[in-house]
């Protein structure tokens, strides 16, 4: 019976069949073709054979290839790497920027790095308890008032040019109130007329140049060098954000603004590197 039924199944594989194709409306005979299983199943086979042939040369030979996940091309994989340094330089400039803003932000409440004020002047110097007598003799005395003679108009750091930190004095006027850090003043109080110019303190951008509710009309400078130079208070500002200064350019007009006012003045302060600096060790204003 086995038999049977493969003699069977051969036979009707090898069977012929006709196929014909016949005109719908006077069914008159086209075309007509003999055909078997075996035909049918040859021509499959082969038709699929040759489609998966002709889409692997298609995807191999193609940019098509580069649309299947990881077999990207290398140019694609080059501006993907590029990608990714210029987003992670991206984020070291944004924080870079978020720290420099936020030394603004203090330079405008007036708040320091530390509670410890004592950065408050770029020459600090700390003396150890000893025994040994550290006074200095009249010649060491006499060179040092020459040095500091020398350096009075200078905020100097020794890695620096002295040139770029000679300052300028904004504007003449007996102080009211010296720097005071322990009691949150990082500046000093002229007293000064209504409008009465305010100049540069040395070449610089403006960085801020607004309204404060608490110190009325504020420009700040940026300088070479983590330098800043604050001027509040004012009645008018002549300079605006991003325009560049010279030294002793008018960049305001000296008032009375804000809520943290008495009079007319300015208040002037002087800040490296987010910390604040006596601005009388290193200009006159009298």
């Amino acid at each position: 019976m086995a038999k049977r039924k493969k003699k069977k199944r051969r036979k009707n594989i090898l069977k012929k069949y006709r196929l014909l194709i016949l005109n719908d409306e006077t069914f008159e005979e086209q075309v007509n073709f003999k055909i078997s299983p075996l035909n049918v199943f040859v021509i499959l086979g082969v038709s699929a054979l040759l489609t998966v042939i002709f889409t692997a040369l298609l995807i191999a030979y193609t940019p098509l290839k580069e649309y299947i996940p990881g077999n990207s091309s290398a140019e694609l994989r080059r501006e993907a790497t590029t990608l990714i340094y210029k987003t992670d330089s991206l984020e070291n400039v944004l924080s870079q920027n978020k720290l420099y803003f936020e030394s603004i932000q203090r330079v405008l409440v007036g708040d320091t790095l530390t509670d410890d004020v004592a950065t408050d002047t770029l020459k600090t110097e700390k003396i150890q308890e000893s025994d040994v007598d550290f006074n200095p003799s009249e010649i060491d005395l006499q060179l040092r008032k020459e040095v500091e003679q020398k350096e009075k108009y200078s905020v100097v750091n020794p890695a620096l040019d002295k040139s770029d930190y000679k300052l300028f004095s904004p504007a003449k006027g007996s102080i009211t109130q010296t720097y005071d850090p322990k009691h949150q003043h990082f500046g000093v109080d002229l007293s000064l007329s209504e409008k009465t110019p305010i100049k540069a303190t040395a070449d610089g951008t403006v960085i801020f140049a607004e309204w404060s509710a608490e110190t009325g009309y504020v420009v700040i400078l940026e300088h070479k060098h983590g330098l800043i130079s604050v001027y509040k208070h004012n009645s008018s500002l002549t300079k605006k954000q991003g325009q560049h200064v010279k030294e002793g350019e008018v960049i305001a007009m000296s008032g009375n603004t804000g809520e943290l006012t008495t009079g007319p003045h300015l208040h002037f302060e002087l800040w490296k590197n987010g910390n604040p600096v006596n601005p009388t060790e290193f200009l006159e204003f009298e």
